[in-house]
């Protein structure tokens, strides 16, 4: 019997969008501008690597009323902090979930990641970028990086136990050095 189900964890299974999705927040999903005018969206996302375009998906979606650079932008950003509440927090252990919370204002979007804190640390402190993380040929570490290079601004909550990262992006792009490139 052990023998199978780990033949069965290794093996790929396809799964119904809707098992992720519930009816009432598909139009979170849609790539459309169904509802323009929201303030608020919030979805919780299994810490399932694998689910990563869904969460693109709800990050593009959220920002489909702004320009194309500025979507790619604020899904790019959103991205990599999912890809970090994955990989660096216990978000990823079996039933582990994070959540994304976008606020919409007149200057941008905000979008704050919460996670279930972190594997190894147990102290409270922030998190720093990677120094050099930007630079070409890095292996890991651009992550925050990025963040801290282009968003308008950025913090963390501190807490190693729920973690909450978070970063604005203004919607106008003129100094922002992605829009110098």
């Amino acid at each position: 019997m052990s023998a199978f189900v780990s033949e069965l964890a290794r093996s790929e299974v396809t799964v119904p969008l809707s098992s992720f999705i519930r009816p009432h927040h598909a139009h979170y999903f849609s790539g459309r501008r169904d509802r323009p005018h929201y303030r608020h969206r919030q979805y919780s996302f299994p810490g399932i690597p694998t689910l990563l375009p869904l969460v693109r998906a709800f990050l593009d979606t959220c920002a489909v009323t702004y320009s194309a650079d500025y979507r790619y932008l604020f899904t790019l950003l959103g991205s990599e902090l999912a890809s970090n509440a994955i990989q660096h927090s216990r978000s990823s252990r079996p039933g582990g979930s994070f959540t994304l919370q976008v606020r919409r204002s007149t200057r941008g979007l905000h979008l704050t990641c919460a996670d279930r804190g972190s594997l190894t640390q147990r102290r409270w402190g922030r998190l720093e970028p990677e120094p050099g993380g930007t630079r070409v040929g890095c292996e890991s570490g651009r992550g925050l990086a990025l963040v801290d290079t282009l968003a308008t601004s950025w913090g963390d909550n501190a807490h190693p136990e729920l973690r909450k990262v978070w970063f604005f992006l203004d919607h106008d792009l003129d100094e922002n050095p992605w829009s110098q490139v």
